[in-house]
């Protein structure tokens, strides 16, 4: 297993962060823990989760992926000073979170001390900001216009974001949290918080975790560049976008289980024809050059300059041991312009 720096905060992250928003719904507590093993014993010691998980999300399941996490950290309280664990406060979206609030400096310290519980430790190494408050092009919301900055109230956003710095300032003072980060933000969103922290006092994000992908590649260069510049990690997040570049779902295949058969909060915006055309082509560039199509996106995304730590998840155990698999891989420079010839045809397929 390879390692990273996590952005400034001197922790060293492997280059595999285990995901685990499957646990509670699609897999059960014991799934979780063999999954958690078996990443340890391959040298991964980073875990991500939320409030909000599992997904789908939903009243009668919320918070229970953190609760297999601390039911695992109950039995193993050795292992916690070995792992990195990173979750994220909800934003607005859910009436049985909060009542739907914003996140606030109020809403941290009551989710924070929530989370603590549910993951049965006293402090959580990476907090993260789920989504921003204002609506964000993120979540197939990205094309021109779907979202009109031009439209927000920029002055009482950054109202809004002081207000959060305080309460992430507060939350590192108290230990409760090592480090911070964001989810699902843009480039506007990293600056304002690091000027807000400068001004503040209060230590900067250490990382921001975003969807990217073969398919989803927007961040690339601009975002990504800030964070590179910024010591900030970049995470990426459903980097097998949401399991299709795993090829599973090629021409409409639904298989038993899988995530594309349960209700999905946003659709499956996913699932265009495009996506499924650039799918196909990626899959015969796997089977050309020797490695399953989830290798051949894992081991790309992991190849991509900037990048930190990417985030993984499984539902069965051999597709956890093929995808970390993936992170031993070299791509050949005759794999990789392969690839290219892909992107450059569908480049934007979702």
């Amino acid at each position: 297993m390879k390692y990273s720096p996590l952005g400034s905060s001197g922790l060293s992250v492997s280059r595999v962060c285990l995901g685990s928003m499957t646990w509670g719904v699609q897999n059960t507590q014991a799934d979780a823990d063999e999954q958690i093993e078996y990443a340890i014993e391959r040298g991964v010691n980073f875990i991500d989760t939320a409030e909000m998980y599992p997904v789908p999300p939903s009243e009668e399941t919320y918070g229970d992926t953190e609760r297999c996490i601390g039911d695992w950290l109950s039995r193993h309280p050795e292992k916690r000073e070995d792992l990195i664990i990173a979750s994220k406060i909800a934003g607005p979206g859910f009436t049985y979170i909060r009542d739907n609030d914003l996140i606030s400096s109020a809403t941290i310290e009551k989710a924070l001390e929530d989370s603590l519980a549910r993951l049965q430790t006293n402090y959580i190494d990476v907090y993260q900001l789920h989504w921003p408050n204002r609506n964000s092009p993120h979540f197939a919301k990205h094309w021109p216009n779907n979202v009109k900055p031009s439209q927000q109230d920029v002055k009482a956003e950054k109202v809004r974001m002081r207000d959060i710095v305080e309460g992430i300032g507060k939350a590192l003072d108290s230990g409760k949290i090592r480090h911070w980060g964001l989810s699902d933000d843009t480039t506007w969103g990293i600056h304002t918080y690091l000027n807000l922290c400068e001004e503040l006092g209060v230590a900067k994000p250490v990382s921001i975790q975003n969807e990217f992908s073969l398919l989803h590649i927007k961040d690339w260069p601009y975002l990504i560049e800030s964070c590179v510049f910024e010591d900030i990690a970049y995470l990426p997040w459903s980097p097998l976008a949401s399991g299709v570049l795993s090829g599973k779902y090629i021409g409409g295949a639904r298989p038993v289980g899988s995530r594309w058969t349960m209700t999905q909060r946003q659709g499956l915006f996913r699932d265009t024809t495009h996506s499924n055309q650039a799918v196909v082509a990626y899959c015969e560039v796997g089977k050309k050059h020797g490695m399953t199509p989830s290798q051949l996106a894992l081991a790309w995304c992991d190849q991509v300059d900037g990048v930190t730590s990417t985030i993984i998840g499984a539902t069965k155990m051999s597709q956890l041991k093929e995808n970390i698999d993936a992170f031993d891989m070299t791509l050949s420079e005759a794999c990789l312009a392969d690839v290219e010839a892909v992107l450059q045809q569908y480049s934007a397929p979702f």
